[in-house]
C-alpha cells in the first residue's frame, strides 16, 4: 500500500487503549524493497522526488483548488440565490477545510509507512481490493474531468483573446482550433517527470489564479450595478429552477475540488519522526485557504450584485471593457489552467505508469512514458472538442465525482480507522459531513446533466 520509509520508529507502547491501537502499526516497517523496486519508486512521477518546501504545498493547492470554476460562481449564485448561495458558499470552505485536514493527519498515520496516493489511504480504511474500487474510479473522474473542463476554458479563453483583439480584421476561427492550440502545449509539458518539476509552473499558475480572480471582481464593481439587474432566480418555471439550483451546487462543488491531489502533493515534502510533512503541509493549506477565500467570495458576491441572474457562466463573458483588462485576464487563466491542468495529470500519469511497470511487467523507458502522456493529452483534447459545454461540464462533474472525494470521503475513511465514540464532537461532525456530501452528490448531476442535455439542442459538436 503506502510507501514505506526507512526511518525507524519506536514500538507503539501496549498501554495504549484498544481505540488508538487499531490505527497504529505493532511494529515500525522497515524499508523492504528490492533494488528493482526502488528504482520504479524513483521513477514514478509522485514518489521520485521528496524535498519540497511548505510553500511549494501553498502554490500548488492554490493552483489545484482555484481554477475556472472561480469564475462560475457568480453564476452558481444567481441560481442559488443570495441566501442559499451565502450560506452554501461559506460551508463548503468550512467542510472542505476539514476534510482536507483530515487528509493531511491520515498521510502518515502509520509509523513508517505513507500514504502518498489517495487510493493508498482508500485500501488502509477499505481493504486492498476494496478500497481501490471505491476510491480510483472517482478520483480518475475527477482528475481526468478536470483536465477536460480545462481543454475547454484554455480553448475558450484563447478564443476570447483572438475576438476581442481582432474584432472585425480577423477571420473568424472555430473553438475547436482554439483547444488544439491550447492542447499543443500540453504535448510538451506532460513530459516534465514529477510534481516538483512542474513547481515553477504552479507557482506562476497560483499567482494567474489570484490576477484573474481579482480582475474579474474589481471590474465587476467598477462596472456598476446594471441599470435592469434583477437577482430572481433565472428559469421561468419551478421544475427549470429545482434543476438549475441542482446545477449550481456542482458549480460550488467543483470549485473545492483540490483534495483529489492532496496526498500526492504532502508526498513530495520531506518527513521524518521528529519533522513530520503534516507540519509544513498543514502551514501550505492554510495559505491555500486564506488565497481561496480572497479570490472566491468576491468574485461570486460583487459579479453576482453587478450582473443579477443575467450573469455568465464564465464572469469574464460578462466583462467586455476596457478591453485590455479583459484579455489580460482571459490570458491569466489560460497561463493558469496550463499549470493546473499538468497538476491534476500528474496523478493520472502515476496511476497509468504504475499499472504498466508494476503490474504488466513494462520496463520504466523515456518511450513508455512519452506515449502515456501523449496519448492521454490527446485524449482529454479529443474530449473537450466534442462536448464544449462548460457550464453544464462543472454542474455534473461537480456533484458526481467531486462532492464524495471533497467532502465526505475523507470523513468516511477516518471513522473506518479511529473509529471515535459514538456521538463525539468527532463524530457528530464527520457524519453532518457525510449527509451534506451524500445532498449534494445525489442532487447536483441531475442538474448537470440537464444543462449538458439542454445544450446539446442548441449546440453542435465540434464547433
Amino acid at each position: 500500500m503506502g510507501t514505506e520509509s526507512p526511518t525507524k520508529e519506536k514500538p507503539i507502547d501496549s498501554s495504549l487503549e484498544p481505540e488508538k491501537a487499531t490505527f497504529s502499526a505493532p511494529e515500525p516497517e522497515k524499508d523492504n524493497r528490492t533494488a528493482e523496486q526502488k528504482a520504479i519508486d524513483d521513477w514514478l512521477p509522485i514518489t521520485s522526488s521528496r524535498n519540497a518546501k511548505w510553500w511549494y504545498a501553498a502554490f500548488h493547492n492554490v493552483t489545484a483548488m482555484v481554477g475556472a470554476g472561480v469564475l462560475s460562481l457568480p453564476s452558481a449564485m444567481a441560481n442559488l440565490g443570495w441566501g442559499p448561495g451565502v450560506v452554501i458558499l461559506i460551508l463548503s470552505w468550512i467542510i472542505t477545510l476539514y476534510t482536507l485536514w483530515q487528509m493531511v493527519e491520515m498521510h502518515e498515520m502509520v509509523p513508517g509507512k505513507r500514504f502518498d496516493r489517495y487510493h493508498e489511504l482508500g485500501q488502509e480504511a477499505f481493504g486492498e481490493k476494496l478500497g481501490l474500487w471505491i476510491v480510483v474510479p472517482q478520483q480518475l473522474i475527477c482528475e481526468v474531468g478536470v483536465d477536460i473542463v480545462y481543454m475547454v476554458t484554455g480553448g475558450k479563453s484563447l478564443q476570447k483573446i483572438h475576438d476581442l483583439v481582432c474584432k472585425k480584421n480577423c477571420k473568424s476561427m472555430k473553438t475547436s482550433y482554439f483547444i488544439m492550440i491550447f492542447a499543443s502545449v500540453h504535448f510538451i509539458l506532460a513530459h516534465l517527470p514529477n510534481f516538483n518539476s512542474i513547481a515553477g509552473i504552479s507557482l506562476a499558475a497560483a499567482i494567474m489564479s489570484l490576477s484573474y480572480s481579482t480582475i474579474a471582481w474589481v471590474a465587476s464593481l467598477k462596472k456598476g450595478v446594471q441599470h435592469d439587474v434583477a437577482y430572481g432566480y433565472k428559469a421561468t418555471t419551478p421544475p427549470g429552477t429545482i434543476f438549475n439550483f441542482f446545477s449550481a451546487l456542482g458549480d460550488v462543488a467543483f470549485a473545492y475540488a483540490g483534495h483529489n491531489v492532496v496526498l500526492e502533493i504532502q508526498a513530495t515534502i520531506p518527513s521524518t519522526p521528529e519533522k513530520p510533512s503534516k507540519g509544513p503541509m498543514w502551514r501550505g493549506v492554510l495559505l491555500a485557504y486564506i488565497v481561496v477565500a480572497l479570490c472566491y467570495f468576491p468574485v461570486a458576491l460583487i459579479g453576482y450584485w453587478m450582473f443579477g441572474n443575467t450573469v455568465a457562466d464564465n464572469i469574464l463573458t460578462s466583462l467586455n471593457k476596457p478591453t485590455w483588462l479583459i484579455v489580460a485576464a482571459n490570458m491569466f487563466v489560460v497561463i493558469h489552467v496550463i499549470g493546473s491542468y499538468q497538476l491534476y495529470a500528474m496523478p493520472v500519469f502515476d496511476m497509468i505508469e504504475t499499472l504498466l511497470v508494476k503490474k504488466l511487467r513494462f520496463k520504466p523507458t523515456w518511450f513508455l512514458r512519452f506515449t502515456v502522456r501523449n496519448l492521454y493529452v490527446a485524449f482529454t483534447m479529443f474530449v473537450g472538442i466534442t462536448f464544449p459545454f462548460f457550464g453544464a461540464l462543472l454542474g455534473f462533474f461537480g456533484g458526481f465525482a467531486f462532492a464524495p472525494t471533497t467532502y465526505f470521503l475523507p470523513c468516511i475513511m477516518w471513522l473506518a480507522i479511529y473509529k471515535p465514540k459514538r456521538f463525539s464532537l468527532s463524530w457528530i461532525t464527520n457524519w453532518i459531513c457525510i449527509i451534506l456530501g451524500l445532498l449534494l452528490m445525489i442532487l447536483s448531476p441531475i442538474g448537470g446533466l440537464r444543462q449538458i442535455v439542454l445544450n446539446a439542442k442548441n449546440y453542435g459538436f465540434y464547433q
